[in-house]
């Protein structure tokens, strides 16, 4: 009889994750047919690579995200970290420095800017949105103190090498087929994400946070160590994007980040992922990602503006998350 009693909590939570899934895929399926149905040249060969050249930048940008988001945070810097790097990287490269030994440098600080929102985050924890949303600001305001001090504006001038250009350009091909290498490195690096949270004691680590800290703590879970490492991380992966986004752009500007301060968390939240962190993950986050990359080239092709598509994905996003939060799981949390 005991045994049935506790089997039975396990079994529905292992079918309420399944039902965001099969939610997710039934609404990706539904706007890919309605999409071919509907927008001419949705289905063709350009506008896919599209779609997932532009999912792979949201993809990298939503790795931290979907860590903060799970240890109960949010990172709102992620915006800022992805603009200050595009202008520096560019930079960095008009002064004569490597394109190597910038990325390397730029990756360094955003680890640097990580690790410092980790630490004021944990400290901070009721405050960590207005927190890391104040570091962004610092951030991205240095950054064009000092391209200023070489140039005008908000950009930042210089020549984009052409490995970059190929390697996040939608004309990108990888070892002669017509896929960007962004893509086929942001699949790689999903399967690698996905095996890390779920198989090491550092992923579970962070579910056991998110889902119970009093608990995480008599596991002997250092709290502190993983608010510095989850938001290292995702410093990590916005400088990462940042800098991937000029191959696409062919050019820099301090607000291409933009959008993401608002899409990551879109993401993380369609994909069915707690903001109240414990549940969810990568995977979630990748379904979200592309349906939000779908949902987007669809409001494109109705010729909708970016106020418009904004407005869609909030009706979006709302009765999805209201869905989610049905969850027991996250009820309870609240």
């Amino acid at each position: 009889m005991s045994t049935k009693t506790v089997a039975r909590p396990g079994a529905l939570a292992f079918l309420k994750s399944r039902r965001n899934i099969a939610l997710g895929l039934a609404l990706l399926v539904a706007l890919f047919v309605i999409g071919s149905i509907t927008v001419p040249g949705f289905l063709s060969d350009v506008n896919v690579r599209s779609m997932l050249l532009l999912g792979a930048f949201l993809g990298l940008a939503s790795v931290g995200q979907t860590a903060s988001a799970l240890l109960g945070g949010l990172d709102l810097s992620i915006a800022y970290v992805i603009g200050a790097v595009n202008i520096l990287m560019v930079f960095l490269m008009s002064l004569g420095v490597p394109a190597g030994l910038a990325i390397v440098t730029l990756l360094g600080a955003g680890l640097v800017i990580g690790a410092i929102n980790g630490m004021l985050s944990f400290r901070l924890q009721n405050q960590s949105l207005v927190v890391t949303l104040g570091v962004g600001f610092v951030v991205v305001g240095l950054a064009q103190v000092l391209v200023s001090l070489g140039v005008k504006g908000t950009s930042a001038s210089g020549q984009i090498p052409k490995w970059m250009s190929n390697f996040s350009s939608v004309n990108g091909t990888t070892f002669g087929l017509p896929v960007p290498p962004i893509v086929v490195v942001w699949v790689i690096l999903s399967v690698a994400i996905i095996a890390l949270m779920r198989t090491t004691w550092f992923g579970r680590s962070i579910y056991a946070l998110g889902g119970n800290r009093s608990a995480a703590r008599l596991m002997l879970i250092s709290e502190r160590s993983r608010w510095i490492s989850v938001y290292a991380i995702s410093g990590l992966f916005s400088a990462a994007t940042g800098i991937v986004l000029l191959g696409f752009s062919g050019g820099s500007f301090v607000h291409v980040g933009d959008p993401y301060l608002f899409l990551t968390v879109a993401a993380v939240a369609v994909g069915g992922t707690s903001l109240l962190g414990g549940r969810g993950g990568y995977g979630s986050t990748i379904l979200g990602v592309l349906v939000l990359m779908v949902l987007q080239s669809l409001l494109v092709g109705y010729g909708l503006n970016n106020p418009a598509q904004q407005f869609v994905l909030g009706l979006l996003i709302v009765p999805l998350v209201g869905f989610y939060a049905r969850n027991p799981h996250i009820r309870n949390q609240i």
